[in-house]
């Protein structure tokens, strides 16, 4: 699971807000503008949905093992 988590901020692991995957899957899945994703929002979003957040990547992971 933190294999998958690690994939997914390659790049802007300091700063996971910024990463283009991510911001697009708030957007999509929040609704919220990606443009409009700060860190504020970012991390509000993260503790407001962590256990939705922590659902999609156990399934995420299951998922990539097959």
């Amino acid at each position: 699971m933190l294999a998958l988590l690690w994939r997914m901020t390659q790049g802007y692991r300091w700063r996971p807000w910024a990463s283009p995957y991510l911001r697009w899957r708030l957007e999509t899945y929040w609704g919220l503008h990606a443009g409009a994703i700060t860190f504020g929002a970012f991390w509000r979003f993260v503790w407001q949905r962590r256990r939705d957040l922590w659902r999609y990547l156990r399934w995420a992971d299951k998922m990539r093992r097959g």
